[in-house]
């Protein structure tokens, strides 16, 4: 799913066994639309397999991705199509898809790919550009409303790239970092998760790949299986008040209706997707509900930071330059500021996601008209 009306196509690669033709084309949607709001030169697409890189040896996945490489080079090129990573796609993976791309096309050189390993290059601040984003805008809303991510009790799903970094970024300002998550269950934090516990999971899950379960006895969170962090609130009451904001940061679809309505009841006033749609239609309608009180980015711009820096990646590449990473993460905090203040005054008024929604669409629209596209 993709469309090119204000640059090549952008977006990223899954390899997960949930893959198929619907996700990639409600994830291409949105894709669209997040491109949009960077204001960047960049149209929206997504792509991927039902391969499941779990479980396999590196030898497996580099064959994997060479073969999808050999029919995808064909139909990607700087000014053409430029995928990046998404869930099971990380610097490994971009690596090795890189690598064939080399040997078919002898071309070098060219940002064909982002999010590529620094030495093939890529850009500094590309793996955590989604997670310190994702902070960066949260925390531009709550102190519109005259509140603080400090000393606020955070629940963060996932335990991928997203999560990882926006957790580093959370503890960075002071926050209470309470869950991560993966699909066997949720580490909880009753204290705050310690830079010392998240240097743990990183090491679980970008080096040994392995299951939050089996660090539990590393780290001073307990492990509840079978759960996520939006369930805790009813396993953990009346002892457990809440959290206060909600960065969800696993995959699609993790927070219902009845999920959400039990979360805001306990006290939670913000949510800030780090996913792509991981709050369901249902549990949007009861944000909406709200009338505002509770605030809430979608995707599309709370999560924007990544392929924001992944349009300075190609800039780089295109200039045979290398930014430093204090200049990437200027830019990219002046990236989600913007973003920010088209949320508040590109909508109806009536809320943030409005105003996402609203300033997307016609960037894409006024861009087609532009073109002749539509009249």
């Amino acid at each position: 799913m993709s469309l090119c009306s204000v640059g090549p196509y952008k977006g990223g690669l899954r390899f997960h066994p949930t893959v198929d033709e619907g996700v990639l084309k409600f994830l291409g949607f949105e894709q669209i639309f997040k491109n949009a709001l960077t204001g960047l030169p960049l149209g929206g697409g997504k792509g991927g397999s039902d391969f499941d890189p779990k479980g396999k040896s590196d030898g497996e996945v580099q064959r994997f991705c060479s073969s999808f490489m050999t029919e995808l080079y064909r139909h990607i090129g700087p000014s053409v199509d430029v995928p990046a990573g998404d869930i099971g796609v990380g610097g490994r993976e971009i690596g090795f898809l890189l690598g064939q791309y080399k040997r078919i096309t002898n071309k070098h050189g060219e940002g064909v790919l982002t999010g590529k390993p620094l030495v093939t290059g890529g850009s500094l601040l590309r793996p955590q550009a989604t997670g310190y984003g994702l902070v960066y805008i949260a925390r531009l809303a709550i102190l519109k409303r005259n509140l603080t991510l400090n000393g606020a009790k955070c629940a963060v799903s996932g335990s991928g790239n997203v999560a990882q970094y926006a957790a580093e970024k959370l503890i960075e300002f002071g926050a209470t970092v309470m869950t991560m998550s993966d699909s066997g269950g949720v580490l909880f934090f009753e204290n705050g998760m310690t830079e010392e516990d998240l240097d743990i999971i990183v090491q679980a899950k970008q080096v040994d790949r392995s299951r939050l379960s089996s660090i539990e006895h590393k780290v001073t969170g307990k492990f509840v299986p079978h759960h996520s962090p939006w369930s805790l609130v009813t396993l953990l009451s009346p002892e457990f008040s809440g959290f206060d904001y909600g960065f969800p940061c696993a995959t699609q679809n993790e927070i219902d209706g009845l999920l959400m309505e039990k979360n805001l009841n306990a006290g939670m006033v913000g949510v800030f997707e780090g996913a792509n749609l991981p709050v369901t239609l249902e549990g949007q309608k009861v944000l909406k509900a709200t009338g505002g009180k509770v605030v809430y980015i979608p995707g599309k711009a709370a999560n924007a930071g990544g392929v924001g820096v992944s349009g300075f990646e190609m800039s780089q590449n295109a200039q045979h330059l290398s930014w430093q990473a204090e200049e990437v993460d200027n830019k990219l905090q002046m990236l989600m500021e913007q973003i920010y203040n088209q949320l508040e005054n590109g909508g109806d008024g009536t809320s943030l996601e409005s105003g996402a929604n609203m300033v997307g669409f016609l960037k894409v629209v006024n861009g087609m008209k532009d073109l002749g596209w539509v009249l």
